[in-house]
């Protein structure tokens, strides 16, 4: 089992855990994620891991409540345990040789940008981390990254906080000064990343993304987590789950991550019975 040590709400819809995990906690890099699974009746699910306390060994993972195990999770409190939490799984995110990088997350993918703006900013590149919202309200982990960053520009879209527009706004704004990266680092809604991959490609600016397709064991033996990348067939969970951003096959991955909708919401509606379920479990340890 798996202690919680420690649960912060960012907002309605995401919530902050710190996991104890002390293994995990040394060996993870950036980009590399884990696996949770609630209960033995529990679905895996793959989280990327935010960031690690190797001293204190803990996790922290960052995620929005969206199906049934986020929101049984989300329900859960510090001192509950979990049963599963495997990992650090995929390839950490290549950084070495970047002088000058953009980070960009959108949304909770801000949750995945950050350790790779920290890793980068910590090793002495010069960083500039935009970070996209809808709206002021859903903004989670404004300080951490901006003081993991060089310069930190917010977009939200409606112009609630920062600038008013997307994220790609502010990065065609910073490559028409004359900004000239290393590399972007791309991160959040599959939409997101394939507009900034189509800006930088016009720029020939390198850019990495971070893929979250359908995946179920996470070790590249179901095929669940395909993705078509510069033509050929790629996995996430061990290939990935970073790709050249100009060689994804988004319209794909788009398709395939949409598969499930209808069951997804078909076990939202159960969410009622297992999250009483899981009450009743907890009081009973």
């Amino acid at each position: 089992m798996y202690r919680i040590a420690y649960k912060k709400d960012l907002n309605e819809q995401v919530t902050l855990m710190k996991i104890e995990a002390p293994l995990i906690a040394k060996k993870a890099r950036p980009g590399q994620f884990i696996i949770f699974r609630i209960d033995e009746y529990g679905e895996r699910v793959p989280l990327t891991i935010a960031d690690t306390d190797p001293e204190a060994g803990t996790v922290t993972i960052i995620f929005q409540k969206v199906g049934l195990s986020t929101n049984l999770l989300g329900s859960m409190n510090a001192g509950d345990s979990i049963l599963d939490f495997v990992g650090p799984l995929g390839a950490a995110t290549d950084l070495d040789g970047i002088k000058k990088a953009a980070v960009i997350g959108g949304g909770v993918g801000c949750a995945i940008a950050y350790p790779t703006a920290k890793a980068l900013y910590q090793a002495g590149a010069e960083v500039d981390m935009i970070a996209g919202f809808r709206s002021e309200d859903l903004v989670i982990i404004r300080e951490e990254m901006e003081a993991a960053s060089s310069r930190f520009f917010l977009c939200t879209d409606d112009g609630s906080a920062g600038r008013k527009g997307f994220v790609t706004d502010q990065l065609r704004e910073l490559l028409e000064q004359g900004e000239q990266y290393d590399a972007v680092f791309a991160i959040g809604p599959v939409p997101m990343m394939k507009f900034v991959s189509l800006l930088t490609k016009e720029w020939g600016v390198r850019t990495i993304v971070s893929l979250n397709p359908i995946m179920i064991d996470g070790t590249g033996m179901c095929g669940g987590c395909r993705v078509t990348v510069g033509g050929q067939v790629k996995f996430a969970c061990v290939d990935g789950p970073d790709f050249d951003g100009h060689q994804v096959d988004f319209d794909e991955l788009m398709k395939r991550n949409g598969i499930y909708r209808e069951q997804e919401q078909e076990e939202n509606r159960c969410l009622d019975c297992r999250m009483q379920r899981l009450a009743d479990e907890l009081i009973r340890r």
